[in-house]
C-alpha cells in the first residue's frame, strides 16, 4: 500500500509542487527584473521585499468569482485552461534533473508531441470564448506556434544526428568533453529565438497584441481559469530553458553528488530565463508579417542547409582514403 501511494500519489506531487512554486516565483522575478530595468521598484509591499506577492496573487485569482460569457461553449471554455496546465506539467516528465520521472527512449519526441498538443488548448479557448478578439488571437497563436515548431523539429534533428540518440540523457553523455553550443552556435541561436516564439514571449507575443486584440485568446478568462493559463505559460518558459540547457550545455551526472548536477542545471536555467526577461525589456513587438518572414524565409532554409551539412560531412569524411 505504501509503495502504491508513493508511486501514484506522492512521487507525482513531489515533481508538480516544485514546478508550480518555481513558476509562481518566476512571475515575481520577472516583475522585479523589469522594474529595476525601468528604474522602479516592482512589487515590494507584501512580505519582505515583496517575496509573498506570488502567493497573494494566487489567492486573489483563485478566490475571485470566475466570469463565463453567456454565449460561450461552457464545457470547452473550462476544459481548455485545465488541459493547458496539464500538458505543461507533462512536458517536465522526461527531463533528467538529474533523474527523470519517466525515463523513455524517445524523450525528445514525447516533448515535441506534448508541445504540439498545446496548440489545441489555445485554439479551443479562443473558439469557446465566442469572441472575435479571442478567436483572432487564437488563430495568430496557432499559426505562430506551428510555424516555429517546424524549425524546432529540424534543429532537434540536427542535434540527434550529432549525438546519435533521442534520449535526453544521451545529450548529457555526449557533452562531457565539449558543449554542443560551441560547434552548433547557429542552431543554438535559432533554437533560443524559436523558443521565445514558441512560448509567446516578447518580442513575439503577437497573441496578446493589446493595441488590436486586447490580450488575445484569453481575453474572456478571469480568476481561476486565467491563472491556469498563466501558470501553463510560465511553466513552459522554465521547461523550454531547461531543455535548452540539456541540449546545448549539458550537465554531466556525478553519482556521488547528484545535488551538484541539479544545482548546475538550475543555475544555467535561471540565467537563461533572466535573458528571456532582458529581451522583453529591450525589444519592441514584431509585426506579424516580420514574425512569419523570419521563420519561413530565414530560419527554415538555414536549418535545412545545416541538416544536409551534418548528414553529408560524416559520409564525406568516411569516404576519404585512410592516411598512411
Amino acid at each position: 500500500m505504501l509503495n502504491y501511494m508513493f508511486t501514484y500519489i506522492i512521487n507525482p506531487l513531489l515533481y508538480i509542487i516544485p514546478v508550480l512554486l518555481a513558476t509562481a516565483f518566476l512571475t515575481l522575478l520577472e516583475r522585479k527584473v523589469l522594474g529595476y530595468m525601468q528604474l522602479r521598484k516592482g512589487p515590494n509591499i507584501i512580505g519582505p521585499y515583496g517575496i509573498l506577492q506570488p502567493i497573494a496573487d494566487g489567492l486573489k485569482l483563485f478566490t475571485k468569482e470566475p466570469i463565463m460569457p453567456s454565449f460561450s461553449s461552457q464545457t470547452l471554455f473550462l476544459l481548455a485552461p485545465t488541459m493547458a496546465l496539464t500538458l505543461a506539467l507533462l512536458m517536465w516528465m522526461p527531463l533528467p534533473m538529474p533523474h527523470a520521472i519517466m525515463n523513455i527512449n524517445l524523450g525528445l519526441l514525447f516533448i515535441l508531441a506534448i508541445s504540439s498538443l498545446t496548440v489545441y488548448t489555445i485554439l479551443a479557448s479562443g473558439w469557446a470564448s465566442n469572441s472575435k478578439y479571442a478567436l483572432m488571437g487564437a488563430l495568430r497563436a496557432v499559426a505562430q506556434t506551428i510555424s516555429y515548431e517546424i524549425t524546432l523539429g529540424l534543429i532537434l534533428l540536427s542535434l540527434i544526428i550529432m549525438t546519435g540518440g533521442f534520449t535526453l540523457h544521451t545529450f548529457n553523455l555526449a557533452q562531457e568533453s565539449i558543449w554542443l553550443i560551441l560547434p552548433t552556435w547557429p542552431l543554438a541561436m535559432m533554437w533560443y529565438i524559436s523558443t521565445l516564439a514558441e512560448t509567446n514571449r516578447a518580442p513575439f507575443d503577437l497573441t496578446e497584441g493589446e493595441s488590436e486584440l486586447v490580450s488575445g485568446f484569453n481575453i474572456e478568462y478571469a480568476a481561476g481559469p486565467f491563472a491556469l493559463f498563466f501558470l501553463a505559460e510560465y511553466s513552459n518558459i522554465l521547461m523550454m530553458n531547461t531543455l535548452s540547457i540539456i541540449l546545448f550545455m549539458g550537465t554531466s551526472y556525478n553519482p556521488l553528488m547528484p545535488e551538484l548536477t541539479t544545482f548546475n542545471l538550475m543555475t544555467k536555467t535561471a540565467l537563461l530565463t533572466i535573458l528571456f526577461l532582458w529581451i522583453r525589456a529591450s525589444y519592441p513587438r514584431f509585426r506579424y508579417d516580420q514574425l512569419m518572414h523570419l521563420v519561413w524565409k530565414n530560419f527554415l532554409p538555414l536549418t535545412l542547409a545545416l541538416i544536409m551539412w551534418h548528414i553529408s560531412f560524416p559520409i564525406a569524411m568516411a569516404s576519404l582514403p585512410p592516411l598512411t
